[in-house]
């Protein structure tokens, strides 16, 4: 099938990132186990390991999936059961009831992987206008710090489902080294040491003698000049 082939291929993708742990539910390529690891240092929700379902139906990509966390967290978009309010998770096409477009709602183009980055998105850029959760909303709107606690407290429940022996990722252990830049003087230093011994030692005797040591039209002229007779002189 279609869709098999597509959840292998996605899931083996997911499988190499830091972020996201996968595996299959009963080696059951369209049932997922996964778990949401936040690296970003700057969110309410860093350092958590939020497990969660995920269940494909066979026409996938056309069709969404749904999703739901096993534990609910403190969230305006979180229902009490952990399922999630979020429109990339929505039927394809326009609602007029909810005010959606198409381009909010799920549609073929969208991956696993930009459903799991969106729903990290999600987590620290709540939507409160009709939440799932409205005591949560109502907190984040007009209690911050009392918010936040409840988040910090989601995350440290949330570390009871680490699994044994697992490493979990941080910020510093998933940034990339930069390559070392170029610098522009090294190449000049280099160039110019090339330069000093590139030459050979009949370049050097030109340099000193002032010729490339092959006779010169003077030389040539003095020998022309000598007399014939004086030769003969010297014979006699």
């Amino acid at each position: 099938m279609a869709a098999s082939k597509i959840l292998q291929n996605e899931y083996k993708a997911l499988s190499q990132e830091k972020w996201v742990n996968v595996e299959l539910n009963n080696d059951d390529i369209f049932n997922w186990n996964v778990a949401l690891i936040v690296i970003n240092p700057g969110s309410l929700y860093y350092g958590g390991y939020f497990k969660a379902k995920m269940n494909f139906p066979h026409n996938y990509p056309y069709t969404p999936p749904s999703f739901q966390f096993n534990r609910a967290l403190f969230h305006p978009n979180i229902y009490a059961d952990g399922k999630l309010c979020i429109s990339i998770l929505h039927a394809p096409g326009d609602d007029e009831m909810s005010g959606e477009s198409a381009g909010e709602r799920w549609s073929p183009a969208q991956r696993v992987e930009s459903i799991l980055l969106s729903i990290i998105s999600l987590l620290d850029d709540a939507e409160c206008s009709s939440p799932a959760n409205v005591d949560a909303g109502v907190m984040l709107r007009k209690n911050t710090e009392g918010f936040k606690k409840k988040a910090k407290a989601d995350v440290e429940k949330s570390k009871e489902d680490i699994p044994a022996g697992f490493v979990m990722p941080t910020h510093e252990s998933t940034a990339r080294i930069p390559e070392k830049p170029v610098d522009d003087r090294e190449f000049w230093v280099d160039s110019d040491e090339e330069d000093d011994f590139g030459g050979s030692d009949t370049d050097a005797e030109m340099t000193e003698d002032g010729n490339d040591g092959l006779p010169d039209d003077d030389d040539q002229e003095e020998g022309d000049d000598e007399d014939p007779e004086n030769e003969d002189d010297e014979t006699l």
